[in-house]
């Protein structure tokens, strides 16, 4: 799809990657709503990207998504691809996971991005595209972070469900699975210590792929071992 006038959805906008992903969007000529939990970071991209619309939101409060997604479509005049780019992480062994962390991870890394889609999807133009960061571990399962990498699975999976029964409607259904990437989340895990990870991959790279990957059509951004870059499929 043509990413030039696009009206594109962005949740998580006020992270890392949503906001990279946003800054992406808008570059490329998309017309680009926020959406993220930092209000304050809210303002601040969307002063830098124009002053484009902005709501509140947290992936986990069903309320707060529809209220957020019908701002954005009334502000945008419609919804041609939404991007789901919330997550959190935690570390250690699964024997030894705590129950609450592991509600929050399913709860912000799964359950939140398909209610944030399901809500979406009617008010989503065909022909579109839902853009879902999972990770490398939904492929690879992790030592010391059996719980995220369930979390990341379970979200790939559903999107390999919802691809194919959206083929009538031509929405693409990119899940998007990078490497680590610094974007400090390890910092802030809900708990544990990180094992050693790799180097971070390119930010700038990433957004790239994933702009070219809703372009195209594409089903998954996943990482070339032997090549060490990011394809898409």
């Amino acid at each position: 799809m043509e990413l030039q006038g696009a009206r594109v959805w962005v949740v998580g906008a006020t992270g890392v990657l949503g906001g990279a992903l946003a800054r992406g969007m808008a570059a490329a000529g998309a017309r680009v709503a926020l959406a993220g939990r930092d209000r304050q970071r809210l303002a601040a991209l969307a002063e830098e990207l124009g002053g484009v619309p902005t709501q509140p939101v947290d992936a986990v409060d069903v309320e707060s998504g529809r209220a957020a997604l019908a701002a954005a479509v009334q502000a945008l005049g419609g919804l041609d691809v939404v991007v789901v780019a919330s997550g959190v992480v935690a570390f250690g062994p699964a024997a030894d996971a705590d129950d609450a962390v592991v509600e929050e991870l399913f709860a912000v890394n799964t359950l939140g991005p398909m209610s944030l889609v399901r809500a979406a999807l009617p008010r989503l133009a065909d022909g579109g595209a839902v853009v879902l960061l999972s990770a490398i571990v939904a492929d690879a399962p992790t030592l010391q972070m059996a719980e995220y990498s369930a979390s990341k699975a379970a979200l790939s999976a559903w999107a390999s469900v919802l691809r194919r029964e959206l083929r009538s409607r031509k929405v693409a259904v990119l899940d998007v699975k990078p490497p680590h990437v610094d974007t400090g989340l390890v910092d802030r895990a809900l708990a544990g210590t990180p094992p050693r990870l790799p180097a971070g991959y390119d930010q700038r790279a990433l957004v790239d792929t994933v702009l070219d990957g809703v372009r195209r059509g594409s089903r998954e951004v996943v990482l070339d071992p032997g090549a060490g870059t990011l394809v898409l499929r």
